[in-house]
């Protein structure tokens, strides 16, 4: 019948998180060991695709230089408790002890206090005295009143995070920082996020930043997925990235490498996360549940602190031991939660991918009975 209406113009697309998907077998394998793992990111060459991200329950300034010593990232919080307080044990003790039902207001009061300039640049400076790469990281609003005190300290790299970053934003009041701005002002490279689409993802690149997080809401910490309704699963949107990265290269001859941030729970996760497109990967809960970190067996959001909308929670993620082993074992677990860089490599050989670009280009396929098909035994509880 002339004009009727038939329904919605507006399409629904599909997308994948890691449980969702597999990846296949090349049709030549390569020796796990002579895989290379590396990856480069504003001058730097990493030795592994693995970054611990800026929670206050997973990295300190301790644990930045022995993550890199092993051959990683960390990212130090500057808007967090060891930039709060001299010394951050006391507060972080009232968080580990609270009870699930005052957690949150617990870590809202233990935020209180303003951030002391002073101890951003003693944070930067402990890390570069102990070895480390110092990479740090803060929300838009306190970028440009944070970068002079952490170049002068010697930072490595400049990480500005928030829930949603874009590079184009409309205000009445408040104006936004603007990346290319900023990128051109300051003397070290800048890693933005973060974001899960090709447009805001190849926007952001041609404002000069040197590397993309990528990821709203999956974190095991995280509740902007709950609270706000926004998201969208990993492998989609780190494939959607990728693509904007590899088009913004062939457009500019300038590679900007994107990092898949949370999400992932084991060496599968993270192999997906490569497969999908991603250069490195950054990892909160995973090594929140090391012997060494902060949180001692706890975790929460960056973003739980908030006073009007907390979106994160604290979790109990266990101690399952340490660093060393969780990165590359020995081990007796089972559940690929240990010996992640022995799981990348030995993906990373049957897919017959040399290296990290390689794996790039692993064939990714559409499977949602990946982790319960014949595995029955394992489901019912009788490993």
């Amino acid at each position: 019948m002339a004009g009727e209406t038939t329904g919605s113009t507006r399409a629904l697309r599909r997308a994948y998180g890691f449980d969702e998907v597999a990846l296949v077998p090349g049709a030549v394998s390569v020796n796990p060991d002579d895989v290379e793992m590396s990856w480069q990111i504003g001058g730097l060459t990493i030795p592994l695709p693995l970054v611990a991200s800026a929670m206050d329950a997973v990295v300190d300034p301790q644990i930045a230089v022995a993550f890199n010593k092993l051959g990683g990232l960390a990212v130090l919080n500057l808007e967090g408790l060891h930039t709060r307080y001299q010394s951050p044990s006391e507060p972080l003790s009232a968080i580990l002890n609270a009870s699930p039902a005052e957690a949150t207001a617990v870590i809202q009061k233990a935020y209180e206090p303003p951030i002391k300039p002073n101890l951003i640049g003693d944070r930067v400076r402990e890390i570069k005295q102990g070895g480390g790469i110092a990479v740090v990281s803060c929300t838009p609003a306190n970028a440009e009143k944070f970068a002079p005190i952490v170049v002068e300290a010697g930072a490595d790299l400049f990480v500005v995070a928030s829930t949603v970053t874009t590079a184009r934003h409309v205000s009445r009041g408040k104006q936004q920082l603007s990346f290319e701005r900023f990128c051109s002002s300051i003397r070290i490279p800048v890693i933005v996020g973060n974001c899960v689409s090709y447009q805001a993802a190849i926007e952001l690149m041609r404002t000069g930043i040197q590397g993309l997080l990528v990821g709203v809401g999956p974190g095991a910490a995280c509740t902007s997925r709950e609270v706000l309704g926004v998201g969208v699963p990993q492998v989609t949107a780190t494939m959607d990235c990728a693509a904007a990265r590899d088009d913004y290269f062939t457009e500019t001859g300038r590679y900007v490498p994107i990092v898949t941030d949370g999400g992932m729970r084991s060496g599968g996760d993270i192999c997906k996360a490569l497969a999908a497109g991603a250069d490195a990967v950054m990892l909160g809960s995973p090594f929140a549940q090391s012997q060494e970190a902060p949180g001692r067996g706890f975790h929460w959001g960056m973003a739980t602190p908030h006073q009007g909308l907390p979106r994160g929670t604290r979790i109990r993620v266990g101690v399952t031991g340490s660093l060393q082993q969780i990165l590359f074992g020995p081990t007796s677990r089972t559940d690929g939660t240990h010996n992640l860089v022995g799981a990348i490599r030995t993906c990373m050989g049957v897919c017959g991918a040399s290296s990290i670009k390689e794996m790039q280009r692993t064939e990714i396929v559409v499977a949602p009975a990946i982790t319960t098909e014949g595995k029955i035994w394992q489901l019912a509880g009788s490993k």
